[in-house]
């Protein structure tokens, strides 16, 4: 949404919301009326829920977007040590019988959101009605894929608290935003700086999210281990590929390991999102509602 030629953007109101979830407060950020249909935004690693700002802003129908920052993201509760990845499935069970109860929710899920949604569609196959997975198909089996190595670093992260980049001030951080994806519109930008990012205690300007995130997991990634999950999944499944995004990077070169996983659901689609990167909802954001909404029932 814009104003007249070379106005500032205008963007739809939202409110963020305080729920418990399971001993931690969560923030929720709520954008529409409370009676449209219900649809739920689930941002990815190292990001926050005004991640999808930008794609609200180009749905044409009325919808009731229910969007949280992830434990140790955003505004939510951070732990300040190590996370433990399955929390956000039963994060995410705690939060749909919160808002969804007795009801099938559509669950729109980007990156590591889409790696939470995909798995807890297989495990809750009633809960979910529809899914979209924004980017993701599971990792490659990491190169390190040795216990021991990955338990020793975990270990000696333990001993060193990590820390995040930071920035001189909101300008700068939209300026590294712009640097690191070129696509990335300034005013874009401008707002993602002001809305995913803090101001922390030195008054520098960092990523609005706990820096344990950044410890690497001391458990071996098994895509086995997902694709048992994702084969459970009944809901109609969209995957939404970035045409420059990390789906068509790994995989690019292995189509029949890409249909391998895709044929682990049972009702799926794929629509490729052009002229964009990993963060297409950034790029691309016009196409991704419309890719959305052509999908999602609104029944």
């Amino acid at each position: 949404m814009s104003d007249a030629e070379g106005s500032a953007p205008v963007h739809k109101p939202s409110t963020v919301e305080r729920v418990v979830v399971r001993g931690l407060e969560y923030a929720v950020r709520r954008w529409g009326p409370v009676d449209a249909p219900q649809l739920f935004l689930l941002h990815g690693w190292m990001d926050s829920s005004p991640t999808f700002q930008f794609v609200v802003d180009a749905l044409r129908e009325d919808w009731q977007i229910i969007a949280p920052d992830w434990r140790g993201f955003g505004g939510s509760t951070w732990l300040g040590h190590s996370y433990w990845f399955p929390d956000y499935y039963a994060d995410l069970d705690a939060l749909l019988d919160h808002y969804s109860p007795g009801r099938p929710a559509r669950l729109v899920g980007h990156s590591m959101g889409a790696a939470v949604a995909g798995a807890y569609a297989g495990l809750r196959p009633p809960r979910v009605g529809q899914l979209v997975m924004m980017d993701f198909l599971g990792l490659k089996p990491p190169p390190e894929a040795d216990a021991p190595l990955l338990l020793g670093k975990w270990l000696d992260a333990q001993a060193q608290p990590p820390r995040l980049p930071t920035h001189a001030d909101h300008a700068a951080f939209a300026r590294r935003l712009c640097a690191v994806n070129p696509r990335l519109r300034p005013e874009r930008a401008e707002f993602l700086a002001r809305h995913v990012g803090r101001v922390a205690a030195d008054g520098r300007v960092e990523m609005a999210c706990d820096p344990w995130h950044k410890v690497p997991s001391p458990f071996v990634y098994r895509i086995e281990d997902a694709m048992a999950c994702w084969r459970q999944v009944t809901a109609p499944t969209l995957m939404l590929f970035a045409g420059q995004g990390y789906v068509n990077d790994r995989f690019g070169d292995a189509p029949a390991e890409l249909r391998h996983r895709l044929d682990c659901f049972a009702k799926h689609r794929v629509v490729t999102i052009t002229d964009a990167g990993h963060n297409l909802q950034h790029d691309q954001p016009e196409q991704v509602a419309a890719a959305l909404e052509a999908f999602l029932s609104r029944a």
